[in-house]
C-alpha cells in the first residue's frame, strides 16, 4: 500500500514539474506573440512575468499536495513532520512573494482570490482577446 501512495506522489511532483515546464513555454510563447503584435517590450515583459509566476505557483501548489502525500503515507515521525512542516513554510512563503509579484498587493487584501493556474489562463484569454482585436 505504501508503494501505492508513493508512486501517487510520485505522479504529483511530475504534474508540478510539468505545470512548471508547460507554464514557461506558455510565457514564452505569450510574449513572443505580445511583441509580434506591436505592444512594446515592456508589456510584453510583464505577460512573460506575469504567466511564468502563475505557472510557478501552480506548481508549488501541486509539489505541497505531493510532499503532504508522501509525508502522510510514510511511517510519520517528529522529523518527518517536521521537514514537512518546512518545507511546506518555504513553498507557501515562495508562493506569496510570487502572488505579490503578480498582483502588486499583499494576498490577504485581495478582492478576488487567485490561484496559479487561474492566472495562467487569465494570461491565455488575454492574449486570445488581443489577437482577436489585432486581427480585425
Amino acid at each position: 500500500m505504501e508503494d501505492a501512495f508513493t508512486a501517487v506522489a510520485i505522479g504529483f511532483e511530475s504534474i508540478g514539474a510539468l505545470a512548471m515546464t508547460a507554464g514557461f513555454v506558455v510565457a514564452v510563447v505569450l510574449g513572443i506573440r505580445s511583441l509580434r503584435r506591436g505592444e512594446g517590450g515592456s508589456r510584453a515583459f510583464a505577460v512573460l512575468r506575469t504567466t511564468l509566476g502563475g505557472a510557478i505557483l501552480l506548481g508549488l501548489e501541486v509539489l505541497v499536495a505531493a510532499d503532504l502525500i508522501r509525508t502522510i503515507t510514510s511511517k510519520p515521525s517528529v522529523e518527518d513532520a517536521l521537514i514537512l512542516g518546512l518545507i511546506v513554510l518555504i513553498r507557501t512563503v515562495l508562493s506569496m512573494s510570487i502572488q505579490i509579484e503578480i498582483d502588486g498587493v499583499l494576498p490577504w487584501r485581495r478582492a478576488l482570490l487567485t490561484s496559479g493556474g487561474q492566472v495562467v489562463a487569465g494570461a491565455v484569454a488575454r492574449d486570445r482577446a488581443a489577437g482577436r482585436s489585432a486581427d480585425d
